[in-house]
Formats: C-alpha cells, structure tokens, sequence
C-alpha cells in the first residue's frame, strides 16, 4: 500500500497542473483491491450533482465507492488533524464537517454545494460513524437539508454496501482504536465480495427528515437479506 501511494502520489502532482487528475481515484481502488476488497457494483451508478447517501461499515467503504463512482466524500474535520491524510482527503475533493457544531451546518452545506458543483458525485454518511458491521444506525438528517431546497439541480441516491454477512468481521466494535482495526482487516486472510447497490434515486426538494427516512429503509431493504438488522430513524 505504501508503494502503491507513493507511485500514485508523484504521478498525481505531474499531471495535476494539466487538467483534473485520475490518480486519487486509482490509489483508493488500489487500496481497495490490496486490502482484499473484490467489489461488484448492481445498479444505476451516480453521475455529476448527486449526493449519495450510503451505509457505512468501515474504512474500507471509503476506496471501494471512490474506485467505483470517483466520489468525494463528507468526513469528520478529525481528519484534518493528521497532515498526510489530510492531504491525500483534499485531493479528492473532502469536505470536513463538525456535526457537533450545530451553527457551522449553514457553512457545511455551501461547502457541500460547491463540491457537488464539480463533476464529482459526493457521499454522506448520514449514521455520522461506522458501526458494529450488524446494524443499520439511524440516519441522521441535518446535512439532507441541502436536498430540501436545493440550489441547483440535485439527485439524491442510496447506496447499499453489502459485505454478504461478513459485516461484523469488518466493522469497528466499541473500544478498538482506529489503528487496530486497521491492522486487523489487513491481517484478515483472504478476500471478501463485496456488492454495492445502487439504488433508485429519491426525489429532491422534500423534507430532511423524510429523505433521511426514506434513503434508510431504501438501504434496510437492500441489506436485509445478508442479515444487517435496520434501525428506526
């Protein structure tokens, strides 16, 4: 992974000042593939002003739907403590969000609508963490404002990311730390398949919490049959 990221890095930055560049698209399938991670996507994929609206079992969700889609992605401004992931985050496109900061939504959301202005689809994960691999958290619906009434023409899709009953063996249970799940699933022997699902796309323009509803049991459904047990929103 470490080769693969620097080769990737320096053909990044030569052809960066030429036009948009294919390499950070290419390290995150990379990292993908490497990790174990055979992936099969169902389903209509997103194209350009879309908000995906996905599951989110672990890290490995990330290079899976950027190698799949070319997505940018909403994440957690925790990340932008670490200067090299920081970096890597940036040159797709991230936007960092605080959602414990209720004021700062109105500034997130024009940070999303500039992001999805650029040919890049972008994901949220609204559970706002990983979790155990079994279950569905609830959604939540604070950053779907932007579907409500969106300032230019928006598609909102779920994304089913299914693990086929495997979940739990790559989801973050309580306790373990970010370095040792990352150790973990790379120690894992093998490989796992992996389905995305592109769902039927949701109709803008309506409320939040309806959207955030409707996109969970969109997703529930879709996962119910590899056993991931739904929560209510």
């Amino acid at each position: 992974m470490a080769g693969w990221l620097a080769f990737c890095a320096a053909v990044h930055l030569l052809v960066r000042p030429f036009g948009p560049s294919p390499w950070p698209r290419r390290l995150l399938r990379g990292i993908g593939w490497l990790a174990g991670a055979r992936v099969r996507a169902v389903g209509p994929k997103p194209g350009r002003q879309t908000l995906i609206v996905a599951n989110h079992v672990s890290w490995l969700d990330i290079p899976m739907l950027a190698g799949a889609t070319d997505c940018a992605f909403v994440a957690k401004d925790g990340l932008k403590g670490h200067p090299v992931m920081r970096w890597l985050c940036e040159q797709n496109g991230t936007v960092f969000v605080d959602r414990e900061r209720k004021a700062s939504v109105g500034d997130q959301l024009g940070e999303m609508e500039r992001a999805l202005a650029s040919p890049k689809p972008l994901t949220l994960f609204p559970e706002g963490t990983v979790s155990d691999g079994g279950t569905l958290l609830p959604f939540r619906s604070s950053l779907l404002k932007l579907a409500e009434e969106p300032p230019l023409p928006l598609i909102v899709q779920p994304v089913a990311i299914d693990y086929h009953g495997l979940g739990p063996e790559f989801g973050w249970p309580a306790g373990e730390t970010g370095q040792a799940n990352f150790i973990r699933l790379l120690g894992r022997k093998g490989t796992v398949d992996v389905t995305l699902h592109f769902l039927a796309p949701l109709e803008p323009g309506r409320n939040r919490k309806a959207l955030a509803r409707e996109s969970h049991d969109a997703i529930a459904a879709a996962l119910a049959p590899s056993g991931v047990a739904p929560a209510g929103v």
